[in-house]
């Protein structure tokens, strides 16, 4: 496809939706009002998958933000995928769920922050995945398949196959009966 007619849908701009744009789109998928979208050319979505109003689906100009079939994202979400993002199938992220894929690497004590280079590392939701209200993934994390995340959680390091994790930072609380 040729992306030229979607540069109005990269970084900057009003983050309209414009299917043709999508580096793949599956059936079924529905958008509520509000959802803004950047960069779809690098999105791929598959069957199956609700995101919720006024969420935004950050891409970037590199990597990929993919986005498996069964997937429900809430409300106001929030999801940066320089870095790249997986989210597994049958995962659910609660309403304003946050996710991180970069940050900015202090070399220069002297420069502002924000002028520093960005460190990118990809972040993975695993399948059947259950992230709760108001968590928050950070860069490079892990969140292994059937796992639980506590409502308001920040995640620092990977979580566990089907382990329930809770607080600031995450700690695991248990493994889950399966």
């Amino acid at each position: 496809m040729d992306f030229s007619k979607c540069r109005q849908y990269s970084s900057h701009g009003k983050g309209e939706i414009n299917l043709g744009c999508f580096k793949s789109i599956g059936e079924n998928v529905i958008f509520e009002p509000g959802v803004l979208v950047f960069h779809p050319e690098n999105i791929s979505i598959s069957n199956n998958v609700y995101i919720g109003h006024n969420s935004i689906l950050k891409g970037y100009h590199q990597n990929e933000l993919f986005i498996d079939k069964d997937v429900w994202i809430g409300q106001c979400c929030f999801i940066h995928s320089a870095g790249g993002v997986t989210i597994g199938r049958g995962a659910g992220l609660g309403p304003l769920v946050k996710i991180f894929t970069s940050v900015h690497k202090e070399v220069n004590p002297s420069e502002p922050v924000i002028f520093q280079d960005l460190v990118m590392k990809e972040v993975i939701v695993g399948c059947g995945c259950d992230i709760g209200v108001g968590a928050i993934l950070l860069p490079g994390v892990k969140i292994g398949d059937g796992a639980i995340v506590g409502a308001g959680s920040v995640i620092t390091h990977d979580v566990p196959d089907y382990h329930v994790v809770a607080g600031n930072p995450a700690r695991i609380l248990r493994k889950r009966d399966i």
